[in-house]
């Protein structure tokens, strides 16, 4: 129902309340049982069983729990066990992850209902905002809050700032008594009308409920999120990836150990179970412990620098960004308008950037010190203990206090007599203020209207006749800040000797000066795009605001170089879909936007195969929000619907958190590939082991429970201290990942399948060793079972040493571990030592050598055994010497 066509008679009768009663308590009972609370309906929470089902939606723990079930029938439960044990441990730390950040996410928008005074049954009362109903009269004054969508039924100089809804952050002028014809006119046009979540800025008002909860603008926004899907992140289709890889190896090694068991007339019950534990040794089973490990660690570590991740992979999924869509208002800016220029005829002054950003005094000329008074007085702004009142008068206070005036010290010295309050079609404000035994008229207003006013003009503070040259000269500086796209308001003066009435305030005024003011870049969001962009991210703005204003800040920020980058959506919906797609990539600023445009900007960004994240704190940001890659809201501005829509929170509000939060999922994506270098390589040196023995007819290096116990419990402990190495300092200077980047490429695979054929290599060169020992070669038939045991011994060993301490040359790909500094990781030391202890303890103690088939070895073997374990750190480390070599 389209109100602001509507009559306040008519709307009135539409929703059959006298407004000036309210309703009675009977009506507001009945409105309340058909239409609900006013609030906005959240997303559907899931359980905790839901949580654990989502957990296990993965290629690899499908494949795992076949695993699981076929070790289990053919008796194997101490294997079955172990397994099962892995992927129930990585489905409980991911639920218990994702219930903390929701916990976290409840307690960030857990605030009090703002209270709302409406009349009701004649009298005026403060009532909770859930509690407002359709037809409710709320009364509005300034620093209220909107609770409901109200069509206004009266106003006095309302003024209500939207930019939580439209993304403006100057507030917008009100005006009850008309009625506006055009059915489509934008929400931020709507000037009889008041929008949930907005807030009132100056003046007062009264406003009829129309909509509330889910019915209200903000709630449809809210309702776009609920049709959106949530896609896959890049992290979980890379695993997702991995694992059919890894499960297609592992179901064609343990057909083809058995094709060829057939073959070579070995016993197939024994081989069955060989091809089934070669089958679990062909998949890292720790990997998604690990990455969850990882991703949680990582969380935690982000949460230090006040960001709050709401789901595991998001984190990986923001270090691989491409381009980082950015609301302007609050999120690039400080959403708080601050004059950055004066002009007198002193001089054009700009005031130096430290002074805006601080506290500091700035020293002003005795008529920029008279312009500042006349802004002072002529003010209903308030920045003293809690701010109040309209953005650009909060401004102009901050700006005189920066002066050393202070608005209560100033009231008490020059009390206001009278006023002509602001008005928007005037667009001047005077008001009459008592200077001693005199009177002084302070007048402020827009240049175009006070100028025409004056008769005289400040000079160096002498009161001097206008002339043409004196008004060229402010049409000029006000043109200039214009081009900058500072707001511009003008400041005149006039002495009388008497209380006159207010029709002769804005009579034969002393022209003052100008101030040019701006909602100014956040300090530090400058340096964070440059590093953005040397990192290979293109930052984009995405704004409700007016096109010259966004480009001008762009360009403060080195966002966009020229006015061509610039495109407005008006100018979007005269592109066709085609046309806009191919042409995004040229524009950096996206000016005058609504929230189905915002969607539009990033699925085109998307359709180049871009990872898009978006950064925004209003109501409007949240459809894109959900459509990005990676959502990012602001914790302490933001709007609990965008908080609701997005993946990330930034609990400070601040831009340079995201490219930490960047840094951050870079490493963590690169410690999780250490990983699973390292696991694959491992897994691949068992199966080699295994497979080559088969193919040549040798006696088996390995039983199943040897293989089970250093993929399940040897390798584990060193893939999960590579996960959480030390940060790359360096990181940033990469470009992001393609987007359709394999997880195998970069030469990952490569290195993979070489130091699994190395590892492979060297066990079954112990296990031949072992057995010359023995007086036996490998391809003797009816080798006593004691000299396979202490064969199979040092192979044991060796394929566990050399995992272990390959593990240490994993770190960098060509940072030596001895330049890393080898204690730099204290977790990898402490799982190397701990894994050796590991194989001792299985060796040397009486029961568990029986259990794993194993015997105690001389020293002459250990010595042997390290050797071996040695070789392929040694060739790693001396690999990096010729990539060092290659990069000089």
């Amino acid at each position: 129902m389209m109100w602001h066509n509507k009559t306040t008679q008519q709307v009135e009768d539409e929703l059959d309340v006298d407004l000036s009663i309210g309703l009675s308590e009977q009506q507001v009972a009945a409105r309340l049982e058909k239409y609900g609370k006013n609030k906005i309906a959240g997303t559907k929470k899931k359980s905790l069983m839901a949580m654990f089902f989502a957990q296990m939606q993965d290629t690899l723990i499908y494949v795992l729990l076949a695993a699981t079930v076929i070790t289990f029938i053919i008796g194997e439960y101490t294997d079955s066990i172990i397994i099962l044990s892995v992927v129930l441990i990585n489905a409980i730390i991911g639920v218990v992850q994702e219930y903390k950040a929701e916990q976290a996410i409840e307690a960030l928008q857990k605030m009090s209902n703002p209270q709302t005074m409406v009349r009701r049954a004649g009298a005026s009362q403060e009532i909770d905002s859930e509690d407002l109903v359709p037809g409710d009269v709320v009364l509005i004054n300034a620093g209220r809050f909107i609770p409901a969508d109200l069509r206004l039924i009266e106003s006095s100089n309302l003024q209500i700032e939207e930019s939580a809804l439209t993304g403006e952050s100057v507030a917008a002028n009100k005006d009850a008594s008309v009625v506006i014809d055009n059915e489509d006119i934008n929400i931020g046009d709507r000037a009889n009308m008041a929008f949930r979540s907005t807030t009132a800025t100056y003046g007062r008002g009264e406003g009829v409920v129309i909509a509330t909860g889910m019915q209200t603008e903000m709630g449809k926004i809210a309702s776009i999120l609920d049709s959106a899907d949530d896609t896959e992140t890049p992290l979980q289709r890379r695993l997702d990836e991995l694992g059919k890889v890894l499960g297609l190896m592992a179901v064609g090694v343990s057909v083809l150990i058995l094709v060829i068991s057939v073959f070579q007339g070995r016993d197939t019950f024994d081989m069955f179970l060989i091809a089934i534990s070669l089958a679990v040794a062909a998949i890292p089973e720790g990997l998604a412990a690990i990455v969850a490990i990882v991703l949680a660690l990582g969380v935690t570590r982000m949460s230090k620098i006040n960001a709050i991740i709401k789901k595991l992979p998001a984190v990986e999924t923001l270090g691989s960004v491409n381009i980082i869509c950015s609301d302007k208002t609050g999120t690039l800016t400080q959403n708080r308008m601050t004059v950055v220029e004066h002009f007198t005829l002193v001089g054009n002054k700009t005031i130096p950037e430290q002074v805006v950003k601080s506290e500091a005094c700035v020293e002003l000329s005795a008529d920029e010190h008279l312009m500042a008074r006349s802004f002072l007085l002529c003010n209903d702004a308030s920045i003293e203990g809690e701010e109040t009142g309209d953005p650009t008068e909060i401004a102009l206070v901050a700006y005189a206090q920066k002066a050393g005036l202070i608005k209560s010290k100033a009231e008490v010295q020059c009390p206001r007599i009278d006023e002509q309050p602001f008005d928007s079609e005037r667009k001047l404000m005077s008001t009459l203020n008592q200077v001693d035994t005199a009177y002084r008229v302070n007048i402020k207003g827009a240049m175009d209207r006070v100028l025409p006013l004056c008769t005289h003009v400040l000079d160096n503070g002498k009161e001097v006749a206008i002339t043409e040259a004196h008004q060229a000269a402010f049409i000029e500086a006000s043109t200039a800040m214009g081009k900058k796209a500072l707001r511009v308001l003008a400041a005149a003066y006039k002495n009388v000797d008497e209380i006159i009435d207010p029709k002769e305030m804005e009579k034969n005024l002393v022209f003052v000066g100008i101030v040019g003011m701006m909602d100014p870049p956040r300090e530090e969001v400058k340096d964070s795009i440059a590093e953005a962009k040397k990192a290979g991210i293109t930052a984009v703005m995405i704004t409700g605001d007016h096109p010259d204003t966004a480009f001008a800040i762009a360009k403060q920020l080195n966002m966009a170089s020229e006015r061509a980058q610039a495109i407005s959506g008006s100018e979007i919906n005269q592109m066709s879909e085609e046309v806009f797609n191919k042409e995004v990539l040229n524009y950096r600023v996206f000016a005058r936007v609504s929230p189905e445009h915002k969607v539009r900007i990033v699925k085109a960004l998307q359709s180049h195969g871009n990872i898009v994240s978006m950064t925004g704190d209003g109501v409007n940001d949240a459809p894109a929000l959900k459509v990005a890659d990676i959502g990012v809201a602001m914790g302490i501005t933001g709007t609990d619907v965008s908080k609701g829509a997005s993946d990330m929170i930034l609990a400070d509000d601040n831009f340079t958190t995201i490219v930490h939060a960047i840094e951050e999922g870079r490493n963590i994506y690169k410690n999780i590939k250490k990983s699973v270098v390292f696991l694959l390589s491992c897994n691949l040196g068992e199966v080699i082991t295994i497979l080559v023995a088969i193919i040549f007819a040798w006696p088996l290096p390995l039983l199943a429970t040897q293989i089970l116990w250093i993929n399940l419990i040897t390798d584990s402990f060193p893939a999960i201290a590579l996960g959480v190495d030390t940060p790359d300092k360096e990181v940033m200077n990469d470009k992001p990942r393609d987007p359709k980047e394999s997880f195998f490429a970069g030469g990952v695979g490569f290195r993979a399948i070489i130091g699994g054929v190395l590892i492979g290599a060297l066990a079954l060169v112990a296990f031949y060793i072992g057995l010359s020992e023995e007086g036996y070669h490998l391809g003797q038939r009816d080798i006593p079972e004691s000299a396979l045991a202490h064969a199979r011994t040092m192979t044991f060993l060796v394929l566990a040493g050399s995992q272990l301490f390959y593990s240490l040359a994993l770190r960098h790909e060509s940072k030596s571990i001895f330049k890393l500094g080898l204690f730099s990781n204290p977790y990898l030391v402490a799982a190397v030592v701990f894994g050796f202890a590991l194989q001792i303890v299985v060796i040397s103690v009486p029961l568990l050598a029986d259990a794993f088939k194993v015997q105690p070895l001389e020293m002459q073997d250990w010595l042997i055994a390290l050797g071996l374990s040695l070789i392929p750190f040694v060739l790693k480390e001396l690999s990096k010497l010729f990539i060092r070599y290659e990069k000089m």
